[in-house]
């Protein structure tokens, strides 16, 4: 259970760290958000590849996905997350 929790938050931290480095721009988070962001994307990816292909073996639609389902999920969800930010007027910088 431990070693399985530990694994969750570091292909969580992976993802989320290559996802702030393919979306531009700066985003304000710190080590715990990207993790968070990381775990949502895993969510994400796993929902996007249900509805892709269709079956799934443990009989639920919404389940976490590996490192590269988490990677994509994680760039939908920072994506969407920066769209939003910036129609609410909250700061992005670019980088440079």
């Amino acid at each position: 259970m431990l070693w399985t929790i530990l694994g969750l938050i570091i292909i969580g931290l992976i993802a989320g760290l290559i996802a702030r480095a393919v979306i531009p721009g700066k985003q304000s988070m710190g080590i715990l958000l990207t993790i968070v962001l990381g775990l949502v994307g895993s969510f994400v990816g796993g929902f996007l590849g249900f509805l892709i292909f269709g079956s799934d073996p443990n009989g639920g639609f919404f389940q976490a996905s590996g490192i590269i389902g988490s990677i994509f999920g994680a760039i939908i969800v920072l994506g969407i997350y920066v769209l939003i930010a910036r129609r609410n007027g909250t700061p992005t910088r670019r980088r440079s």
